[in-house]
């Protein structure tokens, strides 16, 4: 009976405890950063501000120790916010061993090095046993059983038939790949693209802007993918596409209502603040740095950037969009 813990019990992580949890044969712990909210989710069974109306199995161990977490597990599931996955992991590393797989459920980029969630883990766990997780994949539906389809990537071929079946069942059905860069850059850069879908909700530009913006989107996704070694082809898939699409037009996506405040006027210092982190926001800023380092021209990602942190207007920002010189969507362009 394997033992599976997540780490990190926001409302993705919880899901995920959920979910592996109905499976009769895995045994599931979640930890907590938090004591107090460890000690209210084990009494009242929820995570009321992020999963309301979801119940946590009573077989889900909810723990704030690390070692009781960790205890005879055989993988563990990092679903830890990308701008607090190195201080938050440093405190496993005296527990977990460099033979205990590590999958990774985190999307980002990290702003001081531009390290991907696998290469942070695999240095503090000094572990080549590691694993993405990613796709379209929003709590809300995963912890109420509704049907999800995700990638598993690794570099290591095994590890990811592993995880597949370990993970995989009749409503979460999961893909292999082994385009380990790929698949964790655009879980990263598609959030950039769903505060540029809000940005166009919020203005109300339509259907037709809306499809515009995800087409050419998908194209600096992976212009910005391959330059960093991801294949072309991921792109193009579930964690590529499948992920940019429910991004883009679900009302439970965090990173289109920051685009859709941002429009309607508001300070981004007044739509970060609350229990859930937009991930777009800090990536927004990695992936402008690096593409200034890289000469890389993606015009819609640095409108985001620019709107965040830079005063442009959404609407400055669209009429930049739309008078660039119009060229041959076939070439490289």
């Amino acid at each position: 009976m394997p033992k599976l813990a997540v780490l990190g019990a926001g409302g993705w992580g919880t899901a995920m405890a959920t979910y592996l949890a109905q499976r009769p044969e895995n045994t599931v712990s979640l930890w907590c950063a938090n004591r107090e909210r460890a000690a209210l989710y084990q009494a009242t069974r929820m995570n009321e501000r992020q999963l309301p109306g979801v119940q946590i199995p009573k077989s889900v161990t909810i723990t704030a120790e690390e070692s009781t977490a960790l205890a005879g597990v055989e993988a563990v599931l990092v679903a830890v916010p990308m701008a607090y996955i190195r201080e938050t992991m440093q405190r496993f590393v005296p527990f977990l061993t460099s033979d205990i797989p590590v999958i990774s459920l985190v999307k980002g980029i990290e702003n001081s090095t531009f390290l991907r969630p696998t290469e942070i883990l695999g240095s503090l766990f000094k572990t080549s046993l590691l694993v993405t997780l990613s796709g379209p994949s929003h709590a809300e539906e995963v912890a109420r059983g509704l049907p999800t389809s995700l990638v598993v990537a690794s570099a290591d071929s095994g590890l990811a038939a592993w995880v597949q079946q370990q993970v995989g069942g009749d409503k979460l059905r999961l893909y292999t790949n082994s385009d380990l860069v790929g698949v964790e850059m655009a879980g990263a850069l598609k959030n950039v693209l769903g505060i540029a879908a809000g940005v166009c909700d919020g203005l109300k530009f339509g259907d037709n802007a809306k499809a515009a913006l995800l087409t050419r989107g998908l194209v600096e996704m992976q212009r910005f993918g391959v330059a960093h070694g991801a294949n072309p082809e991921t792109f193009y898939g579930i964690a590529g596409l499948g992920d940019l699409i429910t991004t883009c037009f679900s009302q439970h996506g965090r990173n289109r209502r920051v685009g859709e405040r941002i429009a309607m006027g508001e300070k981004l210092s007044d739509i970060v603040v609350g229990p859930q982190v937009a991930e777009g926001v800090l990536t927004a800023r990695s992936v402008f740095e690096r593409a200034q380092q890289m000469q890389l021209d993606l015009p819609i990602m640095t409108g985001v950037y620019s709107a965040l942190y830079e005063g442009l207007t959404p609407i400055e920002g669209v009429q930049l969009l739309m008078g660039r010189p119009q060229k041959c969507e076939t070439r490289r362009t």
